[in-house]
């Protein structure tokens, strides 16, 4: 089918349903539904995944209706952002920089490619080290495996950008590849909760509680914790180090569910299928069946295996001669932060000998293992688990090779998937930067920028993550409320809407639900950056502070506008 039947067979779809109901509008837009599926790809990546792994190991069933929230909120903006895309016609980017300001324009195009480029690290770090410690172990971890991965992943993204950037039956085979990718993920955690209600490990009562909302809950540690806190001769320290490390987790679920350059995907994919106005109902069911769907049905998988497994759990951490490296090293450097072990033995200076490094090392694991035993089993509650481990609970209920085979498969589709999507936003977005917005070859030197960048994450990003994530995080975090709040102050414009910006009621409703969201984006950025440092640097504060000024321009900017015309 090419470019143009497929078009026609929309309008066709949804001139058949425009007199049916909610449920015949539903049904008949899934048959055409598109974009939705390239921002569930993108989001069901490397970050959902540990984020949905951390909250269950910090915080059980309890915030099970976190990332949920987190994905509500961000679909109203894209929707509006589809809106406001639909209506004009215009490449958002452009109509920002003449409508409200350049400095907001040119923030959101540079966010955005640094997102691209920084978070595909990781995304290859995750497919690699899912081949190599579930699908295929034999193959080890060496120099060589690893490079051969990184280039099938990097080969894979390139050639499935490669038809997405086809006419005709190229273009169509992406989508459908794409939604291959959405459904290996969902079918592989599916087939994990189904192995482990069959064991009877999932309470589904406590599991639907958690779905309840509890703000509460974000600022307080979980109950599991409270008895050891109690029981413990430092529980001020305790008290404040979970609350502080439950803030980085929450935030981290709560980022993952709609990034700065998934607001950056959503218009350009719609205007590459030439959608126009006629579509906006369709984009918005779009987003729910390719987007909101298949995250949580995911991420709540997530959540639920691994607070079933981890929660709580302290045997695999206290059992030292089982314990890894990295856990070891996790478990230890908590109990270093005791206050009695921290005064005794204060950090070295960056300088410091191997031979001192080596004696501190020693006097902390010897004082850490004299602490009663309530200190060392929050320790060990603590300490962030891998897929590996995960998948290697699952093995007495499901078989070493089916837990390790389906469990690596999700993740693989997870990495490989978010692969893919990064290097297409970030071709988008150079043939914005460079003013070539139909240049193919414009859109693979992005590709590339993003795809080389990200081969290096198995061989860089645990040295490269401090340096690279805080600034990123801090400058993407800042721009996704100005983002939203960007297409908020679009969707209220007379001068760019038109005769499309919604009135009466409609407008209320918009706005009501824009305002709502872009509140909480906000809180959220700001409550996870503010207490940020890079180098002594305070990125943080300084991240805020460019926010406000993103806030205070974009507002003056818009009402001088709308007095214009």
């Amino acid at each position: 089918m090419s470019d143009q039947d497929q078009y026609q067979r929309e309008l066709d779809v949804i001139e058949e349903v425009k007199d049916k109901g909610p449920a015949g509008k539903f049904f008949g837009y899934a048959k055409i539904s598109g974009p939705g599926w390239l921002q569930g790809a993108i989001t069901l990546g490397g970050g959902s995944l540990a984020g949905a792994l951390y909250l269950g190991v910090i915080a059980g069933y309890g915030l099970m209706w976190l990332q949920p929230l987190a994905m509500v909120c961000g679909i109203i903006m894209l929707s509006a952002i589809a809106y406001v895309t639909l209506s004009t016609g215009k490449r958002p980017f452009g109509a920002i920089n003449q409508h409200i300001s350049p400095l907001l324009g040119w923030s959101w195009l540079i966010a955005t490619v640094m997102a691209n480029i920084v978070w595909c690290m990781p995304q290859f770090a995750l497919g690699t080290e899912a081949v190599q410690e579930n699908l295929i172990p034999s193959i080890g971890k060496s120099t060589g495996s690893t490079a051969v991965i990184v280039a099938i992943l990097f080969a894979i993204g390139i050639y499935v950008n490669h038809l997405y950037q086809s006419p005709g039956r190229g273009s169509k085979t992406f989508g459908l590849i794409i939604k291959i990718l959405v459904g290996l993920i969902i079918l592989s955690f599916f087939a994990v909760v189904g192995t482990l209600t069959a064991s009877g490990a999932l309470p589904w009562g406590e599991i639907f509680k958690g779905f309840i909302p509890d703000p509460g809950a974000l600022f307080r540690p979980s109950g599991t914790f409270t008895e050891l806190i109690n029981a413990s001769p430092n529980s001020e320290f305790w008290e404040k180090h979970i609350s502080d490390l439950q803030r980085d987790k929450i935030m981290a679920a709560f980022a993952s569910a709609v990034g700065i350059n998934m607001t950056w995907l959503l218009p350009y994919t719609l205007l590459k299928k030439r959608w126009g106005a006629k579509h906006r109902d369709l984009a918005r069911v779009d987003l729910s069946i390719g987007l909101f769907v298949p995250f949580l049905l995911a991420t709540s998988c997530l959540v639920m295996v691994s607070a079933s497994q981890f929660h709580g759990q302290t045997k695999d951490i206290l059992d030292q001669s089982n314990m890894p490296t990295a856990e070891k090293k996790e478990f230890y450097g908590t109990l270093s932060k005791v206050p009695s072990i921290k005064e005794a033995y204060p950090k070295l200076p960056a300088d410091a000998s191997k031979e001192e490094k080596e004696a501190r090392a020693a006097g902390i694991e010897k004082m850490a293992n004299a602490l009663p035993l309530p200190d060392k089993q929050l320790s060990a509650m603590l300490v962030d688990r891998r897929n590996i481990q995960l998948a290697s609970t699952l093995t007495p209920l499901a078989g070493e090779a089916v837990a390790q085979t389906i469990f690596g498969l999700g993740v693989v589709g997870m990495a490989i998937s978010t692969i893919i999507i990064l290097m297409l936003i970030n071709g988008l977005a150079f043939q914005e930067l460079l003013g070539k917005p139909d240049s193919r070859k414009v859109y693979f030197i992005g590709c590339l920028v993003s795809g080389i960048a990200g081969a290096m994450g198995p061989f860089f990003w645990g040295k490269a993550s401090a340096a690279l994530a805080v600034p990123t995080s801090v400058i993407g975090g800042s721009m996704l409320p100005i983002a939203y709040f960007t297409f908020l102050l679009l969707m209220n414009s007379k001068k760019v809407l038109g005769e499309h910006r919604p009135e009466g009621k409609s407008r209320i409703i918009w706005n009501v639900l824009m305002v709502f969201s872009t509140a909480i984006a906000t809180f959220g950025s700001i409550w996870a950056i503010k207490g940020k440092a890079f180098g002594g640097f305070p990125a943080g504060k300084v991240g805020i502070a460019f926010l406000i000024l993103l806030f205070a321009v974009g507002t003056v900017s818009f009402l001088k506008n709308e007095r214009k015309a």
